[in-house]
C-alpha cells in the first residue's frame, strides 16, 4: 500500500513539474514575425542566418521563440498585409528582409512601438528606415570595387549593362551611385528601369547588342529572374558579374560581395540583444558590411570564356568548389 503511495506521490510531482516547466516556457517564449518580400537564395539565405544568429544566442525556434514567417511573393499590397497581422499578433519583435518589406512594417509597427528589425537593406537612410525603434544591417554595394574587377577582368570594357527595379530605392540609388562613379573607370553604365521580374527578358534584349557585360546590383526583382538573364547573355557570350556568392552561385561570373548568411547571423545577433532587453532598436546603429569577398563561379567563366588573371584566381572563392 505504501509503494502506491509512493508511486501515486512520484507521479504527481511529475505532472506538476511537466504544468510548471511549459508555464514558465510560455512566459519566456518569444514570437517573431518575420516578412520577406520575396523568395529568392539571396533573401532566403538572409532569413536562414537570422535564425542561426538568434540561436547561437539561445533563443531556438521550438524551444524558447515561436516565428510567423510571411512571404509577400514581391507584391507592395502583400507587405502592407503582412504588417498589419503582425500589428495585431503583437509580435515581440518584427524582422524584414528587403526594403518594401521592411517598409511595410516600420509603417504599421511604429505606432504600437514593436521593435523592428531588418536586412538586405542597401540604403537605409534613403528608404526612411534611421529613425525611431529600428535597426539592421545593411547589404551595401560596392561600388567602386565591382568597377575595378570589371575592368581587372576585361580592360576593354567600355559599357556595362545594368538592369534596375524603378521603384526600388536601394536600385535607384545604386544606379546614380554607379553613374557618377563610372568615368573614373573610363566605363559608361547602360541602363534599364524595370517595374516586375517579367520585364528583365524585353530589358536584357533592349540592350544587350550595347553593351560588353553586364552588372547584376542587388536588386529582387533582378535576382529573382538573374537565371534567365544569364541563359541569354551565355548565348551572346556576353559575362555577368555579380555582387554577392548568392548570384554567382546562380550563374554570374565573378563578383566582390557580402555572404548573406553571415550577413542575417549578424542580424540575428543584434535581435536577440533586443528580445532580452541588453539594448533598444532605437538606440542601436545600423551595421554595414565594410568589405567584401571576392567570389568566382569556374563553371560560368567557361561558358563565357574567360580566364582570370592569376591574382584574381589566388584571391577568390570559387563557389563551384
Amino acid at each position: 500500500m505504501k509503494k502506491k503511495v509512493i508511486i501515486g506521490i512520484i507521479i504527481l510531482l511529475i505532472i506538476v513539474g511537466i504544468i510548471i516547466y511549459k508555464n514558465f516556457n510560455n512566459q519566456a517564449e518569444y514570437l517573431i514575425g518575420i516578412g520577406q518580400y520575396g523568395q529568392h537564395s539571396s533573401l532566403d539565405t538572409c532569413r536562414e542566418g537570422f535564425i542561426e544568429g538568434l540561436k547561437q544566442e539561445g533563443i531556438v525556434e521550438g524551444e524558447n521563440l515561436k516565428i510567423d514567417y510571411q512571404n509577400a511573393n514581391f507584391d507592395g499590397g502583400t507587405t502592407n498585409l503582412i504588417a498589419s497581422n503582425f500589428a495585431t499578433e503583437n509580435v515581440d519583435l518584427a524582422m524584414g528582409v528587403g526594403t518594401p518589406m521592411v517598409q511595410a512594417l516600420y509603417n504599421s509597427l511604429s505606432e504600437k512601438d514593436i521593435p523592428t528589425i531588418y536586412t538586405a537593406v542597401t540604403y537605409p537612410e534613403e528608404a526612411g528606415l534611421t529613425n525611431g525603434n529600428i535597426t539592421g544591417t545593411s547589404d551595401r554595394f560596392l561600388v567602386d570595387e565591382q568597377l575595378q574587377l570589371i575592368k581587372q577582368v576585361l580592360p576593354n570594357t567600355s559599357k556595362i549593362g545594368v538592369i534596375y527595379t524603378t521603384s526600388e530605392v536601394n536600385s535607384t540609388k545604386t544606379v546614380e551611385d554607379l553613374k557618377e562613379a563610372a568615368a573614373n573607370y573610363d566605363v559608361e553604365i547602360v541602363d534599364k528601369g524595370i517595374t516586375n521580374a517579367f520585364e528583365i527578358q524585353l530589358a536584357v534584349d533592349s540592350i544587350i547588342n550595347d553593351v560588353d557585360c553586364f552588372l547584376c546590383i542587388i536588386d529582387n526583382n533582378v535576382v529573382s529572374g538573374l537565371s534567365l538573364m544569364i541563359e541569354k547573355t551565355n548565348e551572346k557570350g556576353i559575362p555577368v558579374f555579380g555582387s554577392e556568392i548568392e548570384q554567382m552561385k546562380l550563374g554570374c561570373i565573378c563578383g566582390k560581395g557580402i555572404d548573406y548568411y553571415e550577413l542575417g547571423i549578424k542580424t540575428g545577433k543584434m535581435a536577440a540583444k533586443i528580445l532580452k532587453g541588453e539594448e533598444k532598436a532605437s538606440e542601436m546603429e545600423y551595421e554595414v558590411v565594410e568589405e567584401g569577398t571576392l567570389y568566382i563561379n569556374s563553371e560560368a567563366l567557361e561558358k563565357v570564356n574567360i580566364e582570370l588573371p592569376e591574382e584574381i584566381i589566388n584571391n577568390a572563392i570559387d563557389v563551384i568548389e
